[in-house]
């Protein structure tokens, strides 16, 4: 029989496995944008998306635009600092509208309905399989799955 594994080491090498520590990191940038870039640049963008470890900001005016261009080393430096690594390696700006008050979605909308495809499902399955506690197994297995529908529930937000 094998000897126990610490449950954090699990988790760490599962999200690992399923390549989700980077989006999940990095989507704390939209929750702490005003505490990231300041009042007044938050007053005039926002980050819209994520992808490739590419930013996507949506700035109020074209000379916001300008100035942020400008000022696109230091924000990737504020950016990165507070994920504590280089997890964003370029922003790009485009013209839109940005909301005053951002609002978590409710959580009347459930996240139980979402579908997950086969080869998540089948991530999921291939990290737990190497585990012998069946009783542990069952329990990640449902941290997993709700952990995939909210992030598979945040894409289709966007």
């Amino acid at each position: 029989m094998k000897k126990p594994q610490p449950i954090r080491s699990i988790l760490e090498k599962t999200i690992q496995s399923l390549e989700i520590d980077v989006p999940l990191k990095t989507y704390s940038i939209l929750g702490a944008w005003n505490e990231i870039v300041g009042e007044s640049v938050a007053a005039h963008s926002q980050p819209r998306a994520i992808r490739n470890r590419i930013l996507f900001i949506d700035v109020t005016h074209p000379t916001w635009m300008q100035q942020l261009q400008f000022l696109k080393p230091t924000l990737l430096e504020k950016i990165n600092t507070f994920l504590g690594e280089s997890l964003i390696q370029d922003i790009r700006f485009k013209l839109g509208k940005i909301l005053s008050n951002v609002t978590v979605p409710s959580k009347t909308v459930s996240m139980e309905d979402q579908k997950l495809d086969k080869a998540t499902l089948n991530r999921i399955e291939g990290v737990l399989n190497e585990m012998d506690d069946e009783e542990l197994r069952d329990s990640l297995r449902e941290v997993l799955i709700k952990g995939a529908k909210l992030e598979h529930y945040r894409r289709k937000a966007k």
